[in-house]
């Protein structure tokens, strides 16, 4: 299940609040400059669908992103646990960086944790199938598909090296806890 928690950022023990109220998370998200929402696919997509099926199984809300944001490329990506880089691909974006456009990014399957850190406050945001999140640009976070990843995403980009993180050298996300689907808490 979808949840939203949020820490002070000096304190990764405790969160300050927890949810799994869909409204909720938005609302709180929405309050910060995070876009947070739920689609249905348009038709089933099954396990090992190629890109093209996913991608028309949510044609509608695909195009209507991109006529809302300008975005050039929509791609998928996906991860299963017996990917043999799946240990560098979890490692390229643990560390607190941002990017130069926004982080679009739909759950189609699977699961993910994008952790963000606006002001003195860390957003930790479980991502499950169904879940549409948008990081605005140049807002600091990282994120996780834990030690067996399994997801599959539609990713938006308005430019093509828009994905590439710049990391800010903290040790944040090392202080903060790591994704372990399945875990409750």
């Amino acid at each position: 299940m979808s949840r939203l928690r949020i820490f002070d950022e000096a304190d990764p023990s405790t969160p300050i609040s927890s949810t799994e109220d869909l409204a909720t998370i938005a609302a709180r998200l929405r309050d910060i400059g995070v876009r947070f929402e739920q689609w249905q696919a348009a038709q089933p997509v099954l396990p090992g669908a190629r890109p093209d099926e996913v991608m028309a199984a949510y044609r509608a809300d695909i195009d209507k992103l991109v006529a809302e944001n300008g975005f050039k490329t929509v791609d998928v990506v996906s991860i299963a646990p017996d990917n043999p880089n799946k240990d560098a691909m979890r490692a390229k974006f643990l560390d607190e960086h941002f990017h130069k456009e926004d982080e679009v990014r739909f759950f189609v399957a699977g699961s993910g944790l994008f952790t963000l850190h606006v002001g003195d406050k860390v957003y930790e945001i479980r991502c499950e199938q169904g879940d549409l999140v948008g990081v605005p640009d140049g807002t600091t976070h990282w994120f996780d598909m834990g030690p067996e990843p399994s997801f599959v995403a539609i990713r938006f980009f308005t430019e093509p090296d828009g994905w590439v993180g710049h990391f800010t050298g903290t040790d944040i996300a090392r202080r903060f806890p790591r994704y372990e689907p399945g875990q409750a808490g």
